[in-house]
């Protein structure tokens, strides 16, 4: 028998206003949120990518659900391998590394082994064949995690000068605003 989350999935579509209602059905249920981080991260299931477009919407208002699901979502995120999942989770890293080093006692407290699981799968998405918004959210998170470990920003540097010209116009605006902050 189907949960009541795997029947709203069932039902979401790429529309943005679809998945805005969705992800607010999560919000006004939060005992739903450890299934959808569940969902996420089981390529086998039909609805894991929805589940990952519903988990970046939620993101951005609970940010800090994810927090007791940490360990679980870093050390899965190399399970990814479907466009429409890495994209969204792409930005939900962007958005967990960038909590995590903002000065004030609500954000985010990645682990060190958290860190290395967001940096590994961040290069991993840039160097391999994804698209290009994925890589563009993994080089401004490869950025910041740069400022902090000082072998980033020239491995970052390296891997964008090298494909630079053999990408679209988007992924050239992100790469030349990253290089223009490490120089």
């Amino acid at each position: 028998m189907l949960s009541e989350l795997q029947k709203k999935l069932d039902y979401v579509n790429a529309y943005r206003e679809n998945r805005l209602k969705t992800a607010q059905d999560v919000l006004e249920n939060p005992s739903l949120f450890s299934e959808l981080v569940s969902i996420c991260f089981s390529p086998e299931d039909k609805n894991n990518h929805k589940a990952c477009w519903i988990l970046e919407f939620v993101s951005y208002e609970e940010l800090n659900w994810l927090q007791p699901h940490l360990d679980f979502f870093c050390s899965n995120l190399k399970i990814l391998k479907d466009e429409s999942s890495m994209r969204p989770i792409a930005k939900v890293v962007q958005l967990l590394v960038k909590s995590h080093y903002k000065k004030n006692e609500n954000g985010i407290q990645l682990s060190e082994e958290n860190l290395q699981d967001c940096i590994e799968a961040s290069f991993d998405w840039l160097i391999n064949d994804t698209k290009v918004a994925t890589k563009a959210y993994s080089i401004r998170t490869l950025y910041i995690l740069g400022n902090y470990y000082d072998w980033i920003h020239p491995e970052l540097k390296v891997i964008i000068d090298k494909d630079f010209g053999d990408h679209s116009p988007a992924y050239k605006a992100v790469a030349k605003e990253v290089l223009k902050k490490i120089k």
